[in-house]
């Protein structure tokens, strides 16, 4: 077993664990995302993929302000993600992060893409601007 520990800023505050769910590709909760957590954007590198309680990690969001308040529905539903990582993160999933008090960390010192992996055991401290990751 190896840990690793990353430094960050906080977005939106919080700690959470969980396993890691990531993409290389951007994404858009408006159309990338269903109302069930389900990935349903065809070509998408995650496509058929839930992010329902897993720590979401990918580059950037993409696209309409109307997806803050598809993340924000899916928060109350109990369909969002339980944190979101991003390398910069943009104001709509900003908005919805925060509306749905989902922790939210962005401008890491090692870019989060490329160290976490699907499955790892992740603990994001967003009030610290830590994220721990356990590999197997």
């Amino acid at each position: 077993m190896k840990e690793m520990i990353i430094k960050g800023r906080k977005i939106v505050g919080g700690k959470v664990q969980g396993h890691a769910l990531v993409s290389k590709d951007p994404i858009c909760f408006l159309k990338t995302i269903d109302l069930y957590g389900r990935v349903v954007e065809e070509g998408h590198a995650l496509q058929g993929k839930s992010v329902t309680g897993n720590i979401l990690v990918y580059p950037t969001g993409k696209g309409s302000t109307a997806g803050s308040y598809k993340l924000y529905q899916m928060a109350l539903d109990g369909t969002a993600p339980k944190a979101i990582i991003n390398n910069k993160a943009d104001s709509v999933t900003i908005s919805g992060a925060f509306l749905g008090n989902i922790p939210m960390m962005h401008r890491f010192d090692i870019n989060p893409t490329e160290v976490i992996q699907t499955g790892d055991e992740v603990t994001v401290d967003a009030d610290t601007g830590t994220i721990n990751i356990v590999k197997e």
